[in-house]
């Protein structure tokens, strides 16, 4: 399927490109591209797929980036930003109210478990990341622990942009450029068990080891200075780490015996990636507070969350008591009624279920790649996978440097493009490809994905 466009001959770069290249500051991309390799032009989308500027049809394998849950182009989430904005474009949530805010605030609220039942819009992951560790140490603060503020986190795991959200990310060479950062953040080993083979054997033994190393970590800083920690249920950054049987578990029992905040940072895993609307409950353990974003809007509107549980409310509903902190679009109007429309469609067409029927499939079919020489392994959860590229398969051996170069940001992006897929080679831990397409995917996109893959990494094999 072409589009009715003129499209620039091949190599040269059409009118929106030249227009990017000259004046877009890309995000998380070098800004110095050779002139002969124009920037990727997307123009459209349909359910699962994009389209570019040639006229190429591509698979999204990526939902864009974790977010687009309910695929592309659908009209009622159009038309329900249309009817918002016609009615009251815009108004803050600083001391007021609009009844779709209100709405997707109790909304939001009764689909979390537990006792989670206050939300804090944001217009991001990144700002509800900022937004849990500055409610952490005023929490503290308020009931009378002002030491604790400090934060652990995991090894290679990213949790935003921001001063604060950056100083809790584990990945150095994201934040030696910004360094100094806000100061609190402290890492512990993150549950990549490909690269623990002492526990291959006992996953349940290396799901205490990794927790345990919590609990180190806390008692080695003071537990009367840590104020939380922070884990996404399925680490993203280091290629879809899984948390292993018994993790959470004693994560939730160390945090309440040393009164620290467990965040589930769900901005990637909230909102059906893996067969719940927090993946928190499918994998047995409820947080103090959650942070959320893209899938909540399926990213027809920019909006996030921290969600809070009664526990953490309490002071801050003391007279007098105040929480000096938003953003200007947190909660924005527009975004709030497509949320709910989104939130709508996704329970109409049973998304939840959808995926935990097809994650098993999923898998398998990404599974067959492990005969490939370059992969030595393929993990993850609902319809969120990582495929790890190795050196040597035998002893895991990595790629070095140069190589990381050439595969990642030199041969795979551009080769799997133009095979027809969209997703995402990644080096910030091990070298991957990111598998997460839309959940209205099942196994017709599955064999696409996979035999694009199968391609691409066969000619990948010759560059390393």
């Amino acid at each position: 399927m072409t589009t009715s466009i003129e499209q620039p001959p091949a190599g040269v770069p059409d009118e929106t490109a030249a227009r990017a290249a000259d004046h877009l500051w890309m995000h998380f991309a070098r800004q110095g591209r050779h002139p002969e390799t124009p920037i990727p032009v997307v123009t459209r989308g349909e359910g699962a797929y994009i389209w570019d500027n040639r006229g190429r049809k591509i698979l999204d394998g990526l939902s864009g980036l974790f977010v687009v849950q309910v695929g592309h182009g659908r009209r009622e989430l159009a038309e329900a930003a249309a009817r918002q904005a016609a009615e009251l474009a815009y108004f803050p949530v600083w001391g007021y109210t609009t009844p779709v805010q209100a709405e997707l605030a109790e909304r939001v609220a009764d689909l979390a478990p537990g006792d989670l039942d206050r939300v804090f819009f944001t217009s991001g992951g990144g700002e509800a990341v900022e937004s849990a560790w500055k409610a952490a140490k005023q929490y503290f603060k308020l009931i009378g622990k002002p030491q604790k503020h400090k934060v652990i986190s995991r090894a290679v795991a990213y949790h935003g942009t921001p001063h604060g959200a950056l100083a809790i990310t584990g990945l150095p060479a994201m934040k030696k450029d910004f360094e100094p950062l806000a100061p609190g953040g402290f890492r512990v080993p993150n549950t990549n068990l490909y690269r623990h083979p002492e526990f291959a054997e006992d996953p349940k033994a290396f799901g205490r080891w990794a927790a345990d190393r919590i609990e180190e970590a806390i008692l080695f800083e003071g537990a009367d200075t840590v104020a939380a920690v922070f884990l996404e249920p399925v680490q993203n950054s280091g290629g879809c780490l899984t948390p292993p049987p018994g993790y959470f578990d004693r994560v939730r029992e160390i945090c309440d015996q040393h009164d620290v905040l467990l965040v589930s940072d769900e901005v990637i895993c909230g909102f059906g990636r893996h067969g719940a609307t927090f993946a928190c409950e499918k994998f047995g353990y409820t947080p103090d507070l959650i942070t959320c974003a893209k899938g909540m809007s399926s990213g027809y509107g920019p909006i996030g969350a921290m969600i809070a549980s009664e526990k953490v409310v309490e002071p801050f509903l003391r007279p007098g008591v105040a929480f000096p902190h938003g953003y200007t679009f947190g909660g924005h109007p527009v975004a709030a009624a497509v949320s709910l429309a989104n939130l709508d469609l996704m329970e109409r067409e049973g998304l939840n279920q959808r995926v935990l029927d097809n994650e098993a499939a999923l898998g398998a079919t990404l599974g067959k790649l492990l005969d490939l020489p370059i992969v030595g392994d393929v993990r993850g959860d609902g319809y969120f996978w990582a495929v790890e590229l190795v050196k040597d398969k035998a002893t895991r051996q990595t790629f070095d440097a140069a190589e990381r170069d050439r595969l990642v940001r030199g041969f795979l992006p551009g080769a799997l493009f133009d095979n027809g897929l969209y997703c995402r080679p990644d080096d910030r831990g091990d070298v991957v490809v990111q598998v997460a397409p839309p959940l209205i995917c099942g196994q017709p996109e599955f064999d696409e994905i996979e035999q694009v893959l199968r391609h691409t990494l066969t000619e990948a094999q010759t560059l390393v």
